[in-house]
């Protein structure tokens, strides 16, 4: 993990005593609502339905296991809103259907930024003080900046992996952070990088996406996308460069922005994504683009050109961590091992296929933590589990865990001699259960239960389903499914690169919503990232479990068992939308029968 310097730990703290100073002249008075409002927002403060929300940013997701107890204690001991705010947001949401909202917990983001939804303003400084003492912020996790550069979740172990994208991340953070020309864009900004051949990182969804890759030479670069995102108007991100140098990546971002600075939208916040600009623009915003970049590096030097001393000096916090296990066995030798254990132990076998990933070293594993369970809320995570997971990191993974785009934690250091062991302690914490990339593993935003923004619960959905797939014999027979779950347009639940997509619109000022299918995210086993596709009029909330069930019924009587089984989205794509279509509305007439 990357190490703080005396400066970067000097810098974060002064922000968290300005902030401090900010939080004081604000509520003594000689700070409006109007002049604090952009100084708690560049801090990660946003408000949100019923309480402030502090989004933390976690770049390239890695977590040590101090920064974990820390947002435990910070969960425990500030997750919690004043009585009578909460029993007017209980009696708010009970109205709806939700009769709990959890509190002392931290919500785990797509992005692998950490959320809080009930810390008091009143105890802000005091938790940017916590979070400032072991490296952690809320800097540009808010605003038109750029935000925070996120990455594959087993970047550095992967065996599939190019190059670790983890320095470049590092570097890009360092010089992106309160850049004066990147502070007031005409909307924000997200770049996403991966170094492996597959795209766990959804890159082309981003407003920069980077792929590092080496030509027929040898030489290492990337691939660069520009113009991807969600909302309104969902976009894959063109490709700007096939190639480029990796020294020049910070030079060509530069005269990416600058061209969307110059010309982006700033009347409509609704047209002011850089995906618009490159759509209405195409050929015409690259050739500036390409200008842009003649100009920095021929006419000025190239002042950002990342010099070979300073990515080493980054390179050396991402080296492998000495592990206290010092057995070397054979590949084949452990894949008998643990077929054994796998056979004595039935359920450990099950949780071997589906939570555990290659590593690079061989005598490694990569181990997923599931989250995602019955009366726990997609992303969420409890004090007491955030502790646990830094046990298990300190024990298990040489004091790391990481943030997945998927809303679940990694440990990246496992070894094979400890999978059994940490598997019994992950079963008695309950972060075992063994549906990492099925139905249940599901993608979901916090939704109408607390964003202000939302038309829709979220999480009441991701309950209903969870509870009706229970079995994990039936949702291995279904296989890996991506389903995506946002509360509005603005698509924080990714609903439109799922497999299965549902996003809550309001009608009439009721709960409702529209099913998307097809969508995907870029992984090499759900093909190029695209957008899902409506397949018909909105649905009720209680409606939203049969029409998933009618879906994934008609996959399953459709997909073709010969040789490999085809995957839910193979099929869809093999079939096409109407079988599945007209299976989804027959559900609803059913619903309508029924009552």
């Amino acid at each position: 993990m990357y190490q703080y310097t005396e400066f970067d730990q000097s810098f974060v703290r002064s922000r968290a005593a300005q902030f401090r100073d900010q939080i004081e002249r604000w509520q003594s008075g000689k700070l409006s609502e109007d002049d604090f409002r952009p100084l708690r927002l560049q801090n990660g403060w946003y408000v949100q339905r019923h309480a402030p929300m502090l989004r933390v940013a976690v770049p390239y997701g890695e977590l040590s296991s101090a920064q974990l107890r820390m947002l435990a204690r910070i969960a425990r001991e500030y997750d919690e809103p004043e009585a009578e705010v909460y029993r007017l947001a209980c009696e708010a949401q009970r109205r709806l259907g939700t009769t709990h909202l959890p509190t002392h917990y931290a919500h785990f983001t797509t992005r692998t930024n950490v959320q809080f939804n009930w810390i008091p303003l009143s105890k802000a400084a005091d938790v940017m003080d916590l979070l400032a003492s072991v490296d952690m912020h809320g800097i540009q996790t808010s605003g038109n900046c750029i935000r925070n550069i996120s990455c594959d979740e087993r970047a550095g172990v992967a065996p599939d992996e190019i190059a670790d994208p983890r320095p470049f991340a590092e570097i890009m953070r360092q010089w992106t952070t309160l850049h004066p020309e990147f502070a007031f864009l005409p909307r924000k900004f997200k770049i996403a990088i991966t170094g492996a051949s597959e795209d766990r990182a959804a890159t082309d969804w981003h407003d920069v996406g980077l792929r590092l890759l080496k030509n027929d030479a040898g030489e290492l670069g990337f691939r660069v996308t520009v113009g991807g995102g969600m909302g309104r108007t969902p976009m894959i991100g063109t490709v700007l460069r096939d190639f480029l140098p990796w020294r020049q990546i910070m030079n060509y971002i530069e005269a990416v922005v600058r061209v969307y600075n110059r010309y982006g939208r700033r009347d409509n916040k609704y047209k002011a994504r850089i995906k618009i600009l490159v759509k209405a623009e195409g050929q015409q915003y690259i050739d500036e683009v390409d200008e842009e970049f003649r100009q920095i590096v021929e006419l000025d030097g190239g002042p950002h050109t990342i010099p070979q001393t300073e990515f080493d000096r980054v390179s050396a916090s991402f080296v492998p961590p000495a592990l206290n296990s010092t057995t070397r066995e054979s590949d084949g030798s452990i894949r008998s091992d643990l077929r054994v254990q796998a056979e004595i132990h039935p359920r450990f076998g099950r949780w071997l296929q589906r939570n555990v990933a290659p590593h690079k070293d061989p005598t490694l594993r990569v181990v997923t933590l599931s989250f995602k369970r019955l009366m726990q809320a997609p992303g969420d995570a409890s004090a007491d589990q955030l502790d646990t997971v830094a046990d298990l990191a300190d024990r298990f993974s040489a004091g790391e865990a990481r943030v997945t785009h998927t809303q679940n934690l990694v440990l990246p250091w496992v070894h094979v001699d400890d999978l059994f062991m940490l598997w019994q302690s992950a079963c008695d914490a309950d972060l075992a259960s063994a549906n990492v990339h099925l139905l249940t593993d599901m993608i979901s935003c916090p939704g109408g239960d607390f964003c202000a923004l939302a038309n829709a619960r979220s999480i009441p959905i991701a309950q209903a389903i969870t509870e009706r797939y229970q079995d994990l014999d039936e949702l291995d027979d279904i296989g890996e499914v991506d389903l995506h779950i946002s509360g509005c347009i603005n698509s924080c639940g990714h609903h439109h690169s799922g497999h299965i997509g549902i996003l809550g619109v309001d009608k009439d000022g009721e709960e409702w919503y529209q099913v998307t299918l097809g969508g995907a995210d870029g992984k090499q086993s759900s093909g190029a990232a695209q957008p899902g596709k409506v397949i018909g009029p909105s649905f009720s909330a209680p409606e939203i479990p049969d029409v998933i069930e009618a879906i994934l019924a008609t996959y399953r009587d459709l997909r073709s068992t010969g040789g490999t089984r085809e995957t839910f989205i193979q099929t869809l794509r093999r079939v096409g939308l109407e079988p599945f279509k007209t299976a989804a509305n027959g559900a609803r007439w059913k619903a309508e029968v029924s009552l």
